[in-house]
């Protein structure tokens, strides 16, 4: 269908335009993720721009869906809602270097137009000059090293040409002049930084920018932009550099003997204690960008001592979602045309799950585990990123939530475009998904193995025990905020006072239709004692009926049962 051009900035055109860019950044990822040689040629910028972008996009869309209305009816969300929202959803998902630079930019241009939006409610093309400007600039800051030839000096070209259009032009003409600038500072890059010129490529973050800039100038003109080059004349795109020295950002970094790890949390903190936090990282290591403000930031570094870096943190305030990601001598820091490509496994499995605890069981397992934290679900593109590192031919795919189950099947579909053969178990919990690995069999032809797995799961029963957290209408009776409830298949089955009591009277209902095996995970919350009190009541009162106990972490529930 067409898209309808947007004729001012105002919620709608946020909506629109978040969604473009994730479509133009899903066509150009693979070709972003082949020229990306600085500052670490490790082939991912592509998929970080893309990951950084659909985390904005589904904090948008809750926006609209919080509302309860179509978006172009009255009593929709304010400009100031949906960009904020914008700014937000790309700074928790922020990924590399790249996205969390392009985080900072989606901030820097929330900030100047849910200023500018005033009664009218919507902001202007003079408005979206100065959004472009403010981006530019904040992004700028962000960075430890600022290095001309990336993403910043195409921002900063963006916002320069921005600039130059005619007073009370209207979006679409500041959007496209920000293009055009974009578009031809991206062409420059290659003379500027001398590892692209010898791998004979643009800049990969620079062309991410400018892929995001033609997705605003189509939300307001129709029109879609077409792609710049990417190489230079003569020069295949994604060619081997002659060294590696540096994918796709303005920070300074990346040699061939660089640091050895990757380094990104969320951290909240005040902002005297990430002054402080910038001047500590940036002794430790390079690639040094902090983005965020109001008591949340995003912090990304390169540096040896990765322990060094997340416990600059933990005394700056408090770090999490930390991700580590180790540069390998034969890794990222190698050049290309020494890198032997890794033989792909015939199978593998790859599952969502709810805790660390749980992560590392179903690591040790042998599947490639993707952590989503309360109230963090994984995005599809995510799902697909953790397809590609489990590197096999034929993948086997458990979501372990109703609530993916559409995620999921997105992520199956992306996954079998780029020639994997996948499988969706439709897990509902993360018992079924224990249930199915502990039946996995790699040596079985992929359907008998993808039978016996579902067939695993889906006689597997699951429960959890949590606490409400407001008052509530369930299939068992109304519940009040603090009340402990007992879940069954996805249904509240009981309403108590006392953990251990709830959790007992769960047990009850689902043994007494039989069972052979009891799966306790026990969250951080759960109370100690409660593990030893469901097993002296599986001992004393049904015969034959084995109990195994876990530690899931931070999980959400206090406690996930399953029988089988």
């Amino acid at each position: 269908m067409a898209q309808v051009p947007q004729t001012f900035f105002d919620a709608l055109a946020v909506r629109t335009w978040c969604g473009l860019a994730l479509e133009a950044l899903g066509r150009a990822r693979e070709e972003i993720d082949a020229i990306n040689v600085y500052p670490v040629a490790d082939g991912d910028t592509g998929t970080n721009l893309y990951l950084t972008v659909e985390s904005a996009v589904a904090a948008v869309e809750a926006v609209f869906a919080g509302y309860g209305v179509d978006a172009r009816n009255a009593g929709g969300p304010s400009l100031e809602d949906a960009a904020r929202a914008m700014a937000h959803g790309a700074l928790i998902g922020a990924r590399g270097n790249s996205g969390t630079i392009l985080a900072q930019l989606l901030r820097g241009m929330a900030q100047v137009l849910a200023a500018g939006a005033g009664e009218k409610g919507h902001a202007g093309g003079a408005e979206l000059g100065l959004a472009l400007r403010h981006a530019a600039g904040a992004a700028r800051e962000a960075v430890a090293h600022p290095v001309e030839g990336t993403v910043l000096s195409v921002a900063s070209a963006a916002a320069g040409a921005a600039g130059t259009a005619a007073p009370g032009a209207d979006c679409g003409t500041v959007a496209r002049a920000a293009y055009e600038g974009a578009r031809t500072a991206l062409a420059a890059t290659p003379g500027q930084l001398a590892v692209l010129g010898r791998a004979g490529v643009v800049d990969a973050g620079g062309r991410g920018l400018v892929a995001v800039l033609g997705a605003l100038v189509e939300t307001f003109t129709g029109e879609v932009p077409g792609a710049p080059p990417v190489s230079l004349a003569g020069t295949p795109s994604g060619a081997a550099p002659e060294c590696a020295d540096g994918g796709g950002n303005g920070s300074a970094g990346g040699a061939d003997d660089g640091p050895a790890y990757e380094v990104i949390y969320l951290l909240e903190a005040a902002d005297p204690a990430v002054a402080r936090l910038r001047e500590r990282l940036d002794g430790l290591g390079d690639s040094l960008v902090v983005v965020g403000g109001d008591g949340l930031w995003n912090v990304h570094v390169h540096v040896d001592d990765a322990g060094a870096a997340v416990e600059a943190g933990v005394e700056a305030g408090r770090p999490y979602r930390i991700r580590i990601t180790h540069f390998g001598a034969d890794d990222v820091h190698s050049a290309r045309t020494e890198r032997m490509p890794r033989e792909r496994a015939q199978r593998a499995v790859v599952a969502v799950v709810p805790g660390e605890g749980l992560a590392g069981l179903y690591t040790e397992a042998g599947a490639t585990a993707v952590l989503a934290r309360p109230g963090e679900p994984p995005a599809s593109g995510e799902l697909v990123e953790a397809v590609r590192r489990a590197h096999a031919r034929e993948v086997v795919l458990l979501p372990n939530d109703a609530e993916l189950r559409h995620t999921a099947a997105a992520a199956a579909e992306q996954a079998r475009a780029e020639g994997v053969r996948v499988a969706l178990i439709p897990t509902r919990s993360a018992v079924q998904g224990l249930a199915a690995l502990a039946v996995h069999a790699p040596e079985r032809r992929f359907d008998e193995d993808v039978v016996a797995m579902t067939s695993a799961a889906g006689a597997t029963r699951y429960a959890e025990v949590a606490v409400a957290e407001r008052q509530s209408w369930t299939m068992a009776g109304i519940c009040q905020a603090g009340d402990v409830l007992g879940l069954i298949d996805g249904d509240v089955a009981v309403i108590g006072s006392e953990v251990g009591a709830t959790a007992e009277a769960v047990l009850d209902r689902m043994l007494s239709a039989g069972g052979e095996l009891v799966t306790l995970v026990l969250g951080d919350d759960a109370p100690p004692a409660v593990a030893g009190r469901l097993e002296a009541r599986v001992r004393e009162s049904y015969l034959a009926v084995d109990t195994v106990v876990y530690r899931g972490g931070r999980q959400g529930a206090l406690l996930l049962i399953g029988v089988e």
